[in-house]
Protein backbone atom coordinates (compact mmCIF):
# COMPACT_ATOMS: atom_id res chain seq x y z
CA UNK A 1 0.00 0.00 0.00
CA UNK A 2 1.49 3.61 -1.05
CA UNK A 3 1.17 6.04 1.25
CA UNK A 4 -0.56 8.94 0.71
CA UNK A 5 1.75 12.19 -0.51
CA UNK A 6 1.08 13.98 2.40
CA UNK A 7 2.87 11.75 4.64
CA UNK A 8 5.71 11.20 2.42
CA UNK A 9 7.14 14.92 3.34
CA UNK A 10 9.57 13.50 5.32
CA UNK A 11 10.94 10.58 2.76
CA UNK A 12 10.99 13.53 -0.25
CA UNK A 13 13.53 15.69 1.81
CA UNK A 14 15.75 12.51 2.46
CA UNK A 15 15.54 12.05 -0.84
CA UNK A 16 16.69 15.96 -1.81
CA UNK A 17 19.27 15.36 1.42
CA UNK A 18 21.20 12.53 -0.18
CA UNK A 19 20.96 13.36 -4.50
CA UNK A 20 22.85 16.84 -3.03
CA UNK A 21 25.28 15.06 -1.01
CA UNK A 22 25.91 12.35 -4.00
CA UNK A 23 26.50 15.93 -6.33
CA UNK A 24 28.73 17.05 -3.37
CA UNK A 25 31.16 14.49 -3.82
CA UNK A 26 30.98 14.76 -7.77
CA UNK A 27 31.78 18.83 -7.08
CA UNK A 28 34.72 18.21 -4.50
CA UNK A 29 36.70 15.75 -6.48
CA UNK A 30 36.32 18.16 -9.99
CA UNK A 31 36.97 21.12 -7.57
CA UNK A 32 40.06 19.22 -6.04
CA UNK A 33 41.45 18.52 -9.54
CA UNK A 34 40.07 15.39 -10.73
CA UNK A 35 43.24 14.13 -12.67
CA UNK A 36 42.73 15.51 -16.21
CA UNK A 37 39.95 15.28 -18.86
CA UNK A 38 39.40 11.46 -19.92
CA UNK A 39 40.22 10.46 -23.45
CA UNK A 40 36.30 10.22 -24.34
CA UNK A 41 35.28 13.39 -23.06
CA UNK A 42 38.06 15.13 -25.36
CA UNK A 43 36.35 13.24 -28.16
CA UNK A 44 32.81 14.37 -26.94
CA UNK A 45 34.15 17.57 -26.56
CA UNK A 46 35.75 17.80 -30.63
CA UNK A 47 32.10 16.06 -31.98
CA UNK A 48 29.86 18.88 -29.55
CA UNK A 49 31.90 21.21 -31.91
CA UNK A 50 30.81 19.42 -35.30
CA UNK A 51 27.17 18.87 -34.40
CA UNK A 52 24.69 16.49 -36.59
CA UNK A 53 22.04 13.90 -36.10
CA UNK A 54 24.42 11.04 -35.60
CA UNK A 55 27.96 9.86 -35.13
CA UNK A 56 29.80 6.84 -35.85
CA UNK A 57 29.56 5.30 -32.34
CA UNK A 58 26.52 6.90 -30.68
CA UNK A 59 23.72 8.78 -31.45
CA UNK A 60 23.64 12.87 -30.57
CA UNK A 61 21.71 14.02 -27.60
CA UNK A 62 24.78 13.79 -25.09
CA UNK A 63 26.90 15.78 -27.90
CA UNK A 64 23.52 18.43 -28.17
CA UNK A 65 23.57 18.62 -24.14
CA UNK A 66 27.29 19.34 -24.19
CA UNK A 67 27.11 21.97 -26.61
CA UNK A 68 24.39 23.73 -24.45
CA UNK A 69 26.93 23.42 -21.39
CA UNK A 70 30.04 25.16 -23.11
CA UNK A 71 28.10 27.66 -24.49
CA UNK A 72 26.35 28.52 -20.57
CA UNK A 73 29.43 27.20 -18.58
CA UNK A 74 32.79 26.80 -20.61
CA UNK A 75 34.43 23.47 -21.21
CA UNK A 76 36.92 23.63 -18.54
CA UNK A 77 37.28 20.21 -16.23
CA UNK A 78 34.98 21.31 -13.67
CA UNK A 79 32.05 22.38 -16.16
CA UNK A 80 32.19 18.87 -18.30
CA UNK A 81 31.45 17.08 -15.26
CA UNK A 82 28.45 19.14 -14.36
CA UNK A 83 26.24 17.39 -16.27
CA UNK A 84 27.16 13.46 -15.21
CA UNK A 85 27.34 14.68 -11.58
CA UNK A 86 23.76 16.04 -11.81
CA UNK A 87 22.95 12.96 -13.36
CA UNK A 88 23.65 10.83 -10.75
CA UNK A 89 22.29 12.62 -8.14
CA UNK A 90 19.31 12.56 -10.79
CA UNK A 91 19.38 8.98 -10.62
CA UNK A 92 19.48 8.75 -6.72
CA UNK A 93 16.52 10.77 -6.66
CA UNK A 94 14.93 9.03 -9.22
CA UNK A 95 15.11 5.56 -7.26
CA UNK A 96 14.32 7.40 -4.22
CA UNK A 97 10.99 8.58 -5.92
CA UNK A 98 10.81 4.96 -6.86
CA UNK A 99 10.97 3.22 -3.06
CA UNK A 100 7.92 5.48 -2.63
CA UNK A 101 5.79 4.46 -5.55
CA UNK A 102 6.51 0.61 -3.93
CA UNK A 103 5.29 1.63 -0.53
CA UNK A 104 8.61 1.99 0.78
CA UNK A 105 9.30 5.05 3.92
CA UNK A 106 12.31 6.97 5.32
CA UNK A 107 14.74 3.47 5.64
CA UNK A 108 13.84 1.70 2.15
CA UNK A 109 14.79 5.29 1.00
CA UNK A 110 17.57 5.68 2.56
CA UNK A 111 19.52 2.50 1.85
CA UNK A 112 18.09 2.85 -2.07
CA UNK A 113 19.76 5.98 -2.36
CA UNK A 114 22.84 5.04 -0.59
CA UNK A 115 23.20 1.82 -2.81
CA UNK A 116 23.04 4.29 -6.17
CA UNK A 117 25.28 6.46 -4.46
CA UNK A 118 28.13 3.90 -3.62
CA UNK A 119 27.53 1.86 -6.59
CA UNK A 120 30.89 1.56 -7.89
CA UNK A 121 29.43 2.06 -11.64
CA UNK A 122 27.13 5.01 -11.06
CA UNK A 123 30.31 6.74 -9.17
CA UNK A 124 32.41 6.09 -12.39
CA UNK A 125 29.78 6.90 -14.90
CA UNK A 126 28.97 10.22 -12.97
CA UNK A 127 32.78 11.23 -12.67
CA UNK A 128 33.15 12.15 -16.32
CA UNK A 129 30.92 12.96 -19.30
CA UNK A 130 29.67 10.59 -21.61
CA UNK A 131 26.35 9.06 -22.84
CA UNK A 132 26.62 6.77 -20.15
CA UNK A 133 25.51 9.23 -17.01
CA UNK A 134 22.28 10.47 -18.90
CA UNK A 135 21.52 6.85 -20.30
CA UNK A 136 21.02 6.16 -16.79
CA UNK A 137 18.92 9.14 -15.17
CA UNK A 138 16.83 8.56 -18.87
CA UNK A 139 15.72 5.12 -17.68
CA UNK A 140 15.13 5.62 -14.21
CA UNK A 141 12.81 8.34 -15.01
CA UNK A 142 10.89 6.35 -17.83
CA UNK A 143 10.58 3.54 -15.01
CA UNK A 144 9.30 6.16 -12.21
CA UNK A 145 6.88 7.25 -15.26
CA UNK A 146 5.73 3.33 -15.70
CA UNK A 147 5.38 3.10 -11.78
CA UNK A 148 3.50 6.56 -11.85
CA UNK A 149 1.28 4.92 -14.92
CA UNK A 150 0.81 2.08 -12.83
CA UNK A 151 -0.59 3.74 -10.33
CA UNK A 152 -3.35 6.28 -11.42
CA UNK A 153 -4.15 4.58 -14.53
CA UNK A 154 -3.58 7.81 -16.53
CA UNK A 155 -3.36 7.03 -19.94
CA UNK A 156 -1.47 10.41 -21.06
CA UNK A 157 1.73 9.10 -19.19
CA UNK A 158 2.20 7.05 -22.04
CA UNK A 159 2.83 10.03 -24.14
CA UNK A 160 5.57 11.18 -21.80
CA UNK A 161 6.59 7.48 -21.66
CA UNK A 162 7.28 7.75 -25.56
CA UNK A 163 9.32 11.07 -25.19
CA UNK A 164 11.40 9.59 -22.53
CA UNK A 165 12.62 6.72 -24.82
CA UNK A 166 12.74 8.52 -27.90
CA UNK A 167 15.42 11.06 -26.05
CA UNK A 168 16.81 7.91 -24.80
CA UNK A 169 17.16 6.34 -28.04
CA UNK A 170 18.61 9.42 -29.03
CA UNK A 171 21.02 9.59 -27.01
CA UNK A 172 22.26 5.53 -26.41
CA UNK A 173 20.03 2.84 -28.35
CA UNK A 174 20.98 0.03 -25.73
CA UNK A 175 17.21 1.92 -24.90
CA UNK A 176 16.45 -0.49 -27.49
CA UNK A 177 16.62 -3.49 -24.32
CA UNK A 178 14.49 -0.89 -22.31
CA UNK A 179 11.77 -1.24 -24.28
CA UNK A 180 12.15 -5.07 -25.04
CA UNK A 181 12.03 -5.41 -21.53
CA UNK A 182 8.65 -3.39 -21.81
CA UNK A 183 7.01 -5.28 -23.81
CA UNK A 184 7.55 -8.78 -22.57
CA UNK A 185 6.36 -7.66 -19.12
CA UNK A 186 3.29 -6.20 -20.73
CA UNK A 187 2.55 -9.21 -22.32
CA UNK A 188 3.57 -11.42 -18.90
CA UNK A 189 1.63 -9.41 -16.76
CA UNK A 190 -0.02 -6.42 -18.31
CA UNK A 191 -1.62 -7.62 -21.17
CA UNK A 192 -4.76 -5.70 -20.84
CA UNK A 193 -2.72 -2.24 -21.72
CA UNK A 194 -1.61 -4.14 -24.91
CA UNK A 195 -5.37 -4.08 -25.72
CA UNK A 196 -5.79 -0.34 -26.08
CA UNK A 197 -3.48 1.69 -28.58
CA UNK A 198 -1.47 4.16 -25.81
CA UNK A 199 1.55 1.54 -26.09
CA UNK A 200 1.44 2.00 -29.46
CA UNK A 201 1.22 5.61 -29.45
CA UNK A 202 4.10 5.90 -26.96
CA UNK A 203 6.44 3.38 -29.42
CA UNK A 204 5.20 5.83 -32.22
CA UNK A 205 6.82 8.94 -30.28
CA UNK A 206 9.56 7.61 -29.49
CA UNK A 207 10.12 6.05 -32.96
CA UNK A 208 9.98 9.68 -34.28
CA UNK A 209 12.21 11.34 -32.07
CA UNK A 210 14.85 8.62 -32.52
CA UNK A 211 14.16 8.69 -36.48
CA UNK A 212 17.20 11.27 -37.16
CA UNK A 213 19.80 9.00 -35.85
CA UNK A 214 18.16 6.33 -38.01
CA UNK A 215 18.36 8.39 -41.19
CA UNK A 216 21.67 9.61 -40.28
CA UNK A 217 22.76 6.03 -40.42
CA UNK A 218 21.47 5.27 -43.82
CA UNK A 219 22.96 8.47 -45.31
CA UNK A 220 26.20 7.71 -44.00
CA UNK A 221 26.10 3.65 -45.26
CA UNK A 222 24.36 2.09 -41.67
CA UNK A 223 27.82 3.50 -39.99
CA UNK A 224 27.04 2.95 -36.46
CA UNK A 225 26.38 -1.06 -37.30
CA UNK A 226 29.96 -1.26 -38.99
CA UNK A 227 31.37 -0.01 -35.51
CA UNK A 228 29.37 -2.24 -33.61
CA UNK A 229 30.41 -4.87 -35.87
CA UNK A 230 34.08 -3.78 -36.03
CA UNK A 231 34.46 -3.42 -32.47
CA UNK A 232 32.64 -6.93 -31.11
CA UNK A 233 35.37 -8.63 -34.29
CA UNK A 234 37.83 -6.27 -32.05
CA UNK A 235 38.38 -4.75 -28.71
CA UNK A 236 35.75 -7.02 -27.46
CA UNK A 237 36.33 -10.12 -29.05
CA UNK A 238 37.90 -11.58 -25.94
CA UNK A 239 34.59 -11.11 -23.72
CA UNK A 240 32.98 -14.23 -22.16
CA UNK A 241 29.69 -14.51 -20.83
CA UNK A 242 31.40 -15.05 -17.70
CA UNK A 243 32.98 -11.56 -17.82
CA UNK A 244 29.32 -10.05 -18.14
CA UNK A 245 28.20 -11.77 -14.77
CA UNK A 246 31.58 -11.51 -12.60
CA UNK A 247 31.16 -8.23 -13.75
CA UNK A 248 27.60 -7.34 -12.26
CA UNK A 249 28.90 -8.99 -9.28
CA UNK A 250 31.87 -5.99 -8.75
CA UNK A 251 30.76 -2.77 -10.60
CA UNK A 252 27.52 -2.38 -8.78
CA UNK A 253 29.68 -2.81 -5.45
CA UNK A 254 29.91 -6.00 -3.80
CA UNK A 255 28.29 -4.87 -0.90
CA UNK A 256 25.02 -3.99 -2.41
CA UNK A 257 24.80 -7.53 -3.72
CA UNK A 258 22.67 -8.62 -0.52
CA UNK A 259 20.36 -5.83 -1.82
CA UNK A 260 19.69 -5.98 -5.40
CA UNK A 261 19.27 -9.70 -5.15
CA UNK A 262 16.77 -9.46 -2.78
CA UNK A 263 15.31 -7.57 -4.52
CA UNK A 264 15.04 -9.57 -7.59
CA UNK A 265 13.83 -12.63 -5.37
CA UNK A 266 11.41 -10.08 -3.98
CA UNK A 267 9.84 -9.20 -7.06
CA UNK A 268 8.64 -12.62 -7.97
CA UNK A 269 8.06 -13.53 -4.55
CA UNK A 270 7.85 -11.21 -1.74
CA UNK A 271 3.72 -10.57 -1.45
CA UNK A 272 3.23 -6.83 -0.95
CA UNK A 273 5.53 -6.50 -3.81
CA UNK A 274 3.68 -9.15 -5.89
CA UNK A 275 1.73 -6.02 -8.18
CA UNK A 276 5.62 -5.16 -9.39
CA UNK A 277 6.13 -7.90 -10.39
CA UNK A 278 6.26 -6.99 -13.78
CA UNK A 279 9.27 -4.91 -12.88
CA UNK A 280 11.39 -8.19 -12.48
CA UNK A 281 9.97 -9.59 -15.92
CA UNK A 282 11.42 -6.41 -17.15
CA UNK A 283 14.43 -6.68 -15.75
CA UNK A 284 15.06 -10.55 -16.81
CA UNK A 285 14.31 -9.72 -20.48
CA UNK A 286 17.24 -6.73 -20.29
CA UNK A 287 19.53 -9.47 -18.69
CA UNK A 288 19.11 -12.33 -21.10
CA UNK A 289 18.90 -10.19 -24.08
CA UNK A 290 22.99 -9.18 -22.89
CA UNK A 291 23.81 -12.20 -21.35
CA UNK A 292 22.65 -14.05 -25.07
CA UNK A 293 24.48 -11.51 -27.24
CA UNK A 294 27.94 -12.85 -25.46
CA UNK A 295 30.15 -9.80 -26.00
CA UNK A 296 28.20 -7.40 -23.52
CA UNK A 297 29.99 -5.52 -21.12
CA UNK A 298 28.51 -5.76 -17.50
CA UNK A 299 28.19 -1.68 -17.35
CA UNK A 300 25.13 -2.27 -20.50
CA UNK A 301 22.83 -3.55 -17.47
CA UNK A 302 23.58 -0.54 -14.78
CA UNK A 303 20.36 1.61 -15.39
CA UNK A 304 17.94 -1.90 -15.05
CA UNK A 305 19.39 -1.82 -11.50
CA UNK A 306 17.23 0.89 -9.82
CA UNK A 307 14.29 -1.17 -9.63
CA UNK A 308 16.07 -3.94 -7.88
CA UNK A 309 17.65 -1.62 -5.29
CA UNK A 310 14.35 -0.29 -4.68
CA UNK A 311 12.51 -3.42 -4.20
CA UNK A 312 14.95 -4.43 -2.11
CA UNK A 313 15.16 -1.91 0.05
CA UNK A 314 11.14 -1.82 0.09
CA UNK A 315 12.01 -5.61 1.17
CA UNK A 316 14.33 -5.07 4.39
CA UNK A 317 12.47 -2.51 5.75
CA UNK A 318 9.02 -4.44 5.62
CA UNK A 319 10.51 -7.82 6.60
CA UNK A 320 13.21 -6.44 9.25
CA UNK A 321 10.80 -5.25 11.68
CA UNK A 322 11.03 -7.30 14.93
CA UNK A 323 13.59 -5.44 17.50
CA UNK A 324 15.91 -8.32 17.01
CA UNK A 325 16.27 -7.59 13.55
CA UNK A 326 16.69 -3.61 13.68
CA UNK A 327 20.67 -4.14 14.50
CA UNK A 328 20.81 -5.50 11.26
CA UNK A 329 19.39 -2.67 9.40
CA UNK A 330 21.80 -0.22 11.03
CA UNK A 331 25.05 -3.01 10.80
CA UNK A 332 24.24 -3.64 7.02
CA UNK A 333 24.04 0.30 6.27
CA UNK A 334 27.79 0.62 8.29
CA UNK A 335 28.97 -2.51 6.13
CA UNK A 336 28.35 -0.81 2.76
CA UNK A 337 29.78 2.79 3.81
CA UNK A 338 32.61 1.67 4.77
CA UNK A 339 33.25 -1.33 2.51
CA UNK A 340 32.66 2.13 0.13
CA UNK A 341 35.02 4.28 1.30
CA UNK A 342 37.33 1.44 0.93
CA UNK A 343 37.39 1.12 -2.50
CA UNK A 344 36.24 5.10 -3.27
CA UNK A 345 39.87 5.65 -4.09
CA UNK A 346 39.92 3.56 -7.27
CA UNK A 347 36.28 4.90 -8.44
CA UNK A 348 36.51 8.35 -8.57
CA UNK A 349 40.14 10.36 -8.23
CA UNK A 350 39.99 11.54 -4.97
CA UNK A 351 44.01 10.75 -4.05
CA UNK A 352 46.57 12.42 -6.30
CA UNK A 353 48.50 9.52 -8.44
CA UNK A 354 51.41 8.64 -6.62
CA UNK A 355 48.81 8.20 -3.72
CA UNK A 356 46.47 6.03 -5.48
CA UNK A 357 49.48 3.88 -6.93
CA UNK A 358 50.67 3.29 -3.32
CA UNK A 359 46.81 2.63 -1.67
CA UNK A 360 46.52 0.30 -4.57
CA UNK A 361 49.19 -1.74 -3.79
CA UNK A 362 48.18 -1.63 -0.28
CA UNK A 363 44.66 -3.08 -0.81
CA UNK A 364 45.78 -5.76 -3.03
CA UNK A 365 44.26 -3.85 -6.47
CA UNK A 366 45.59 -4.39 -9.96
CA UNK A 367 45.10 -2.39 -13.03
CA UNK A 368 42.39 -3.64 -15.05
CA UNK A 369 41.17 -2.94 -18.71
CA UNK A 370 37.69 -3.85 -20.44
CA UNK A 371 39.41 -3.69 -23.95
CA UNK A 372 42.38 -6.26 -23.59
CA UNK A 373 45.00 -3.82 -23.52
CA UNK A 374 48.37 -3.82 -21.81
CA UNK A 375 48.78 -1.56 -18.35
CA UNK A 376 50.71 -0.06 -16.32
CA UNK A 377 50.64 1.56 -12.73
CA UNK A 378 47.01 2.71 -13.30
CA UNK A 379 44.01 0.98 -14.67
CA UNK A 380 42.32 1.97 -17.75
CA UNK A 381 39.67 4.16 -16.33
CA UNK A 382 42.50 6.67 -14.89
CA UNK A 383 45.56 5.95 -17.33
CA UNK A 384 42.86 7.26 -20.18
CA UNK A 385 43.01 10.95 -18.16
CA UNK A 386 46.93 11.20 -18.40
CA UNK A 387 48.97 12.09 -21.09
CA UNK A 388 46.47 14.85 -23.96
CA UNK A 389 48.34 17.41 -23.15
CA UNK A 390 52.06 15.97 -23.47
CA UNK A 391 50.67 14.74 -26.88
CA UNK A 392 49.62 18.82 -27.83
CA UNK A 393 52.89 19.94 -26.73
CA UNK A 394 54.79 17.89 -28.95
CA UNK A 395 52.61 18.38 -31.97
CA UNK A 396 52.74 22.24 -31.37
CA UNK A 397 56.72 21.91 -30.54
CA UNK A 398 56.97 20.46 -34.70
CA UNK A 399 54.27 23.01 -35.93
CA UNK A 400 56.13 25.96 -34.54
CA UNK A 401 59.20 24.55 -36.10
CA UNK A 402 57.60 24.67 -39.44
CA UNK A 403 57.85 27.79 -41.65
CA UNK A 404 54.79 30.32 -41.92
CA UNK A 405 54.54 29.48 -45.45
CA UNK A 406 54.32 25.69 -44.19
CA UNK A 407 52.13 26.34 -41.08
CA UNK A 408 49.55 27.59 -43.43
CA UNK A 409 48.86 24.87 -45.12
CA UNK A 410 49.95 22.15 -42.67
CA UNK A 411 47.90 19.35 -41.62
CA UNK A 412 48.01 17.71 -38.40
CA UNK A 413 46.69 13.99 -38.07
CA UNK A 414 46.13 11.06 -36.32
CA UNK A 415 44.69 7.51 -36.16
CA UNK A 416 43.32 7.89 -32.85
CA UNK A 417 40.35 9.64 -31.31
CA UNK A 418 41.90 10.51 -28.03
CA UNK A 419 45.16 11.74 -30.00
CA UNK A 420 42.76 14.09 -32.72
CA UNK A 421 41.04 15.15 -29.47
CA UNK A 422 44.00 15.88 -27.26
CA UNK A 423 45.12 18.23 -30.31
CA UNK A 424 41.74 20.09 -30.91
CA UNK A 425 41.31 20.83 -26.99
CA UNK A 426 44.88 21.53 -25.96
CA UNK A 427 46.44 22.75 -28.65
CA UNK A 428 44.18 25.63 -28.97
CA UNK A 429 46.49 27.47 -26.59
CA UNK A 430 49.48 27.35 -29.52
CA UNK A 431 47.09 27.91 -32.06
CA UNK A 432 47.03 24.77 -33.59
CA UNK A 433 44.81 24.18 -36.63
CA UNK A 434 41.94 21.70 -36.43
CA UNK A 435 43.22 17.81 -36.62
CA UNK A 436 42.20 15.13 -39.14
CA UNK A 437 41.67 11.75 -38.24
CA UNK A 438 41.04 8.31 -39.29
CA UNK A 439 39.27 7.04 -36.35
CA UNK A 440 35.65 6.92 -36.10
CA UNK A 441 33.84 10.41 -36.33
CA UNK A 442 37.44 11.95 -37.30
CA UNK A 443 37.04 10.04 -40.64
CA UNK A 444 33.59 11.06 -41.19
CA UNK A 445 34.67 14.85 -40.95
CA UNK A 446 37.13 13.94 -43.89
CA UNK A 447 40.43 16.10 -44.64
CA UNK A 448 38.88 19.34 -43.82
CA UNK A 449 40.41 20.52 -47.31
CA UNK A 450 43.84 19.76 -46.49
CA UNK A 451 45.39 18.71 -49.73
CA UNK A 452 48.91 16.82 -47.66
CA UNK A 453 51.27 19.29 -48.98
CA UNK A 454 52.44 19.77 -45.32
CA UNK A 455 51.72 16.92 -42.43
CA UNK A 456 52.63 16.75 -38.48
CA UNK A 457 51.33 13.17 -38.34
CA UNK A 458 50.92 11.84 -34.48
CA UNK A 459 51.69 8.28 -33.65
CA UNK A 460 52.25 5.17 -35.73
CA UNK A 461 55.95 4.27 -37.26
CA UNK A 462 58.32 6.28 -39.90
CA UNK A 463 58.95 3.52 -42.04
CA UNK A 464 54.81 2.84 -42.89
CA UNK A 465 54.35 7.11 -43.13
CA UNK A 466 57.45 7.23 -45.71
CA UNK A 467 55.51 5.21 -48.05
CA UNK A 468 52.92 7.77 -48.65
CA UNK A 469 55.05 10.68 -48.92
CA UNK A 470 58.33 12.05 -50.88
CA UNK A 471 59.85 12.98 -47.50
CA UNK A 472 59.16 12.08 -43.90
CA UNK A 473 60.61 12.54 -40.69
CA UNK A 474 60.56 12.44 -37.16
CA UNK A 475 61.14 15.37 -35.17
CA UNK A 476 59.86 14.61 -32.00
CA UNK A 477 57.94 12.22 -29.22
CA UNK A 478 55.05 12.46 -26.73
CA UNK A 479 56.03 11.13 -23.40
CA UNK A 480 53.72 10.59 -20.23
CA UNK A 481 54.50 8.76 -17.02
CA UNK A 482 50.71 7.72 -16.22
CA UNK A 483 49.52 6.91 -19.18
CA UNK A 484 48.17 3.90 -21.36
CA UNK A 485 51.62 2.05 -22.37
CA UNK A 486 51.07 2.47 -25.93
CA UNK A 487 50.00 6.17 -25.20
CA UNK A 488 53.64 6.84 -24.13
CA UNK A 489 56.72 7.19 -26.77
CA UNK A 490 54.37 8.33 -29.49
CA UNK A 491 56.30 9.78 -32.17
CA UNK A 492 55.61 12.73 -34.23
CA UNK A 493 56.59 12.99 -37.83
CA UNK A 494 56.53 15.87 -40.45
CA UNK A 495 55.30 14.62 -43.64
CA UNK A 496 56.01 16.26 -47.39
CA UNK A 497 54.08 15.89 -50.28
CA UNK A 498 52.02 13.03 -50.46
CA UNK A 499 52.25 10.88 -53.35
CA UNK A 500 48.26 10.78 -53.94
CA UNK A 501 45.87 13.38 -53.05
CA UNK A 502 44.75 12.95 -49.64
CA UNK A 503 41.01 12.90 -50.67
CA UNK A 504 41.90 9.99 -53.17
CA UNK A 505 43.30 8.18 -50.36
CA UNK A 506 40.83 9.15 -47.63
CA UNK A 507 38.37 6.15 -48.12
CA UNK A 508 40.90 3.51 -47.73
CA UNK A 509 42.06 5.15 -44.13
CA UNK A 510 38.66 4.36 -42.44
CA UNK A 511 38.91 2.69 -38.98
CA UNK A 512 36.01 2.28 -37.15
CA UNK A 513 36.09 0.91 -33.82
Amino acid sequence: MIPPASSLRAEKRLIVILAAACFLLHLAVNLAGGYALFRDELYYLACSDNLAWGYVDHPPFSLFVLKLVRMVAGDSLVAVRMVPALAHAGTVALVGLIVCELGGRRFAVFMACLAVTVSIIHLAMGGYYSMNGLDIVLWSAALYVLLILYRTGNHYYWLLLGALLGIGLLNKISVLFFGAGIFVSLVIAQRRWLTTPWPYIAGAIALLVFTPYILWNWQHDLAHLEFIREANAGKYSTRTRWDFIHEQLILLNPFNIPLWAAGLVALFTYKPLQPYRWLGWMFMTVFLILFINGTSKGEYMTPAYGCLFAAGAVWCEQRLVRRSFYWIRYAYATVVIAGTLLVLPSVLPILPVTDYVAYAEAVGLKPTSNENKELSELPQFYADMFGWQEKADAVAKAYQSLSPEDQARCAIISDNYGRCGAIDYYGRAYGLPKSIGTHNNYWIWGPRNHTGEVMIILGGRLKDHAEYFESCEKVGVATCQYCMPYENNVGVYVGRKLKKPLAEIWDSLKHYD
